[in-house]
């Protein structure tokens, strides 16, 4: 589906129903905004993955501009600033009032600025795998410096410097940095398949990625607003995450007052797959104790 908004064609897609009978009533489910990473990623990571979720939550799975099938445009528009605008535009054309952000990785950053901008629209935060700066892109290099191979660290580079070139190049990105990402890696032919049938169907943008990591996110910081968030904030990291360290995850929830934090020892970036029933099991508990 698609909603013609800020002048771009955005693409969402919707899981679950927002209403289901409870007893003598009809009961209205929160309504999430499911974030991608990257930028430049797309939503179709998160499929099936998060299906389970939907027995809680409405999910509303979204592409930013110029990535997956959303609209493309110029570069120079692929910003955090009109990714934050546009989440907010689509809210108020699906008529909805307040709402549940889930922000994995370069999401949770996004969900982070709507909050800072649109608070009072929110019900609740959850923050995966993401950071409260560009103060990770530090710790991510020391990290590939001391533990990345010689190819891991040229394709790592070519990241940090936002100097991607193609498709090609970028997806050539993710089949080589896939055991720094994934705690539960696995070099198996099944497992090489499941990668490469992921990597056909999500419709990556390097444009998008270029633009963050070669620009904005240098200077993306929301440290001091942090203690101004009141919504309850579910906060998990993965202990061995090489982008987004668990560092900033212990401050997020050091300083957001009515958060909870969870580390995922056996994870590392993709802590959905390295450890999917207990991260669907964290969540359906929060839902439960905080949102419904």
């Amino acid at each position: 589906m698609y909603a013609h908004v800020n002048g771009v064609k955005l693409f969402f897609d919707v899981e679950g129903m927002g209403f289901v009978p409870d007893g003598p009533i009809m009961r209205e489910k929160p309504v999430c905004f499911i974030l991608h990473g990257g930028p430049g990623g797309d939503h179709t990571g998160f499929k099936p993955a998060l299906s389970p979720l939907a027995e809680d939550m409405q999910l509303v799975y979204v592409d930013y501009r110029g990535s997956g099938r959303s609209e493309k445009g110029p570069q120079s528009t692929y910003t955090l600033e009109n990714n934050v605008e546009d989440l907010e535009e689509l809210r108020k054309y699906l008529g909805l009032d307040k709402i549940v952000l889930m922000g994995q990785s370069y999401g949770g950053m996004v969900a982070l600025e709507y909050a800072r901008k649109y608070q009072e629209n929110l019900k609740s935060l959850l923050l995966v795998v993401t950071a409260p700066s560009g103060k990770f892109l530090e710790k991510a290099k020391e990290t590939v410096k001391l533990k990345g191979t010689p190819k891991q660290k040229e394709m790592a580079q070519i990241l940090f410097d936002g100097a991607f070139e193609s498709t090609e190049q970028q997806s050539e990105y993710f089949k080589v940095m896939a055991p720094m990402y994934s705690y539960s890696y696995s070099d198996t032919l099944e497992a090489e398949l499941a990668r490469n049938h992921a990597d056909q169907r999500a419709n990556r943008s390097y444009q998008a990625l270029n633009e963050g990591f070669g620009g904005f996110l240098r200077e993306y910081d929301v440290e001091e607003f942090l203690p101004s968030i009141h919504v309850p904030t579910l906060i998990i990291t993965g202990r061995h995450d090489w982008i987004t360290p668990v560092e900033g995850s212990i401050l997020m929830s050091e300083k957001i007052p009515n958060s909870e934090l969870v580390i995922f020892e056996e994870s590392s970036h993709s802590v959905v797959k390295d450890e999917h029933e207990k991260f669907i099991q964290t969540v359906k508990e929060f839902v439960e104790k905080k949102i419904r």
